[in-house]
């Protein structure tokens, strides 16, 4: 693959970090966490009006169109910020499969995300199911959803949500629903990092809109969670290389016996190691990345970048905040944050040792994967 990105992807990254320095301050963030609101939406008009929300919304559907490798770049960004605004439930969650799969009356919600108007989501985790592609909701012959969703991300806020559900003939179904809709109970919740999340509880709950047609459920299933689970690398591979960014400056300026502590071996064996892991999360989770985007197999390849993102990401961030001694653990210090991110996002679509489980069965089944 070539890992050049196209001026496009390099400006929209640009512009991205440009607002995001601006309105992710330690002092902004720490006033959006004492104020209880979901998001920041003065961060998320922002990114509105500069027409960020619409970077890989088809251009007929009100966005700009520029693919999956430009919405890896954006989120990157993100999570580099620890922002918070629903731009992975919205964008990549929503969005994204909607624009793929979606008729026209689907799709006509797009242009309201891209104008910062709408929020979409989707429901994929489940407490007994580590699976995402195996739910255990259900859906029965009158096409009503039955089953418990836990920590949808922009749950309570969002205007659509999408539940994967398992019917009778093991076939998945893919449902639209509204919170507020007929037997749909929404309770808040909030996640390891902080942001807002909901359990969504359906009791013969019929969705307003079926994103599956023709027994592709599976299939468009696979397709979403694949490239979630990539932009969740993205947002990793964003907050530990701020985070290690920010540990070697604190190594140049925090001075211990008439040294600054970045000038000793131990400091940079284990800041050596942090970046090894960080380049590591880098090239694998860019290369599953650009086999979606071209439209390739990439089962395996996501599968070692989340292992990547999982084992790199827990030892990169414990690594900068062990670096920062005490200092590292106050919430008064923002890299309190990216830890708590790192956390959160090295368990999402299972932890390294369920990756490494993953493979192991796949090269058991099928061989070692040759990939082209």
């Amino acid at each position: 693959m070539d890992f050049t990105f196209s001026d496009s992807e390099n400006e929209i990254a640009k512009l991205a970090r440009t607002i995001l320095d601006d309105f992710a301050t330690n002092e902004l963030l720490r006033a959006h966490e004492n104020s209880g609101n979901p998001h920041d939406a003065a961060l998320w008009a922002a990114l509105a009006k500069t027409d960020l929300l619409g970077l890989a919304i088809p251009e007929a559907d009100g966005g700009s169109g520029l693919g999956f490798l430009s919405l890896c770049r954006f989120v990157q960004e993100v999570g580099r910020a620890v922002a918070p605004v629903p731009a992975y439930a919205t964008l990549v969650l929503g969005a994204m499969v909607l624009g793929e799969f979606g008729d026209d009356d689907q799709r006509a919600i797009l242009a309201d995300v891209a104008a910062g108007r709408a929020i979409l989501t989707a429901a994929l985790h489940e407490a007994d199911s580590s699976d995402a592609l195996a739910p255990t909701t259900t859906v029965d012959v009158n096409g009503a959803f039955n089953g418990l969703k836990l920590l949808v991300p922009s749950g309570m806020e969002a205007d659509r949500i999408l539940v994967p559900a398992r019917a009778q003939d093991g076939s998945i179904a893919l449902g639209w629903f509204n919170v507020n809709g007929q037997g749909v109970s929404a309770t808040p919740q909030r996640e390891s990092d902080g942001l807002a999340a909901a359990a969504l509880e359906l009791r013969n709950a019929i969705p307003m809109m079926r994103l599956d047609h023709n027994g592709n459920g599976a299939a468009i299933l696979q397709w979403l969670v694949e490239r979630a689970t990539v932009a969740r690398c993205m947002m990793q591979l964003g907050v530990t290389e701020r985070a290690l960014e920010m540990t070697s400056a604190y190594g140049r300026e925090r001075v211990q016996f008439e040294r600054p502590i970045g000038s000793f071996q131990a400091f940079h064996q284990r800041a050596a190691d942090a970046y090894i892991y960080i380049e590591s999360m880098r090239l694998t989770t860019w290369e599953a990345a650009w086999r979606l985007a071209e439209g390739k197999v990439a089962t395996s390849q996501v599968a070692v970048a989340k292992y990547c993102a999982s084992e790199g990401g827990a030892f990169a961030s414990y690594a900068c905040q062990h670096l920062h001694g005490g200092i590292g653990i106050d919430v008064d210090y923002p890299l309190h944050r990216y830890f708590k991110w790192a956390i959160q996002l090295e368990h999402e679509f299972g932890s390294a040792r369920h990756q490494l489980t993953k493979l192991g069965r796949d090269i058991a089944a099928n061989g070692i994967p040759v990939t082209a």
